[in-house]
Order: C-alpha cells, then structure tokens, then sequence
C-alpha cells in the first residue's frame, strides 16, 4: 500500500470512530432534552445565521415550510427562539435564538465533545504536541480547500 493509501485508510478510520462517538453523545443529549434532530439542527443553524425564515429553515432541514412551522412552534413554547415580524414585511416572520438557545445548544456541544477530553487526557505530552502539529497543519488545509 502507498503512503497515500496508508492515509486514507487512517482518515476514514478516524472519520468512524470521531462521528460513532460524537454522534452518540449527541443522540443521547437530544433524547435526554427532549429535543429531535430536527430541532437541533435548527438551533444550530439559527445560532450561525442569526435569524432565519421559515422558508430558509424548512429548506436547510429539507422539509415543507408547514412542517418546518411546527417543529418551530415546539421551540418557541420551550423559549428556545422566537418569532419577530420582519422589519421589511410584517407578514414575514423572522426567528431568532433565544439566549435559553443558545444555552442548550453549548450542553449539546459539551455533549457531543465531552469523549474528546477523555483522548487527550490519555496522550502523553509529546503525543499531544505532536496530534496538535498534525491537526492544525489538517485544518489549515482543509480551510484552504472550501
């Protein structure tokens, strides 16, 4: 097997093993909250755009706008975002995150990553220098690749 093809093997067994783990956690933090996938990936996109429409969010989660309503309407009763009239066109409706939001989505997050201290905890100085070197050399390239 070339260098290449050693890597690549390396990557997609990292791959499986970070999205196994982190993906886990975060299942089990949304069923803990009572949240669905759906609703987090809503407050995800919201806490990145600041306000989004109905249309926008259905679009994102790749539902109907009727169906993106009420999942949205659960989050507003539990003071997760709010509904605001569009300053241009009060017949549009902008939601936001609230501050509650926000908060859940950091305990997801924390959730999520939570394994991620377990692993560094575990290497030693030098390995983690070394896996720092490495990963900032991997996000340096992987942002030039966008």
């Amino acid at each position: 097997m070339s260098e290449r093809e050693v890597l690549m093997k390396t990557f997609q067994e990292w791959d499986e093993v970070l999205m196994h783990r982190s993906i886990r956690r975060l299942m089990h933090f949304t069923r803990k909250s009572g949240l669905s996938m759906s609703m987090v990936g809503a407050l995800f996109h919201l806490n990145l755009r600041e306000k989004a429409g109905v249309k926008e969010m259905g679009d994102h989660l790749g539902v109907t706008s009727a169906a993106a309503s009420q999942m949205l309407e659960r989050l507003v009763q539990q003071d997760l975002i709010q509904r605001d009239e569009d300053p241009d066109d009060r017949r549009v409706k902008q939601i936001i995150i609230t501050e509650k939001g926000c908060k859940m989505l950091e305990e997801g997050l924390k959730a999520r990553q939570g394994w991620l201290t377990e692993l560094v905890d575990s290497l030693s100085e030098t390995e983690q220098e070394q896996v720092s070197i490495a990963l900032s050399l991997l996000i340096q390239k992987a942002n030039q690749t966008e």
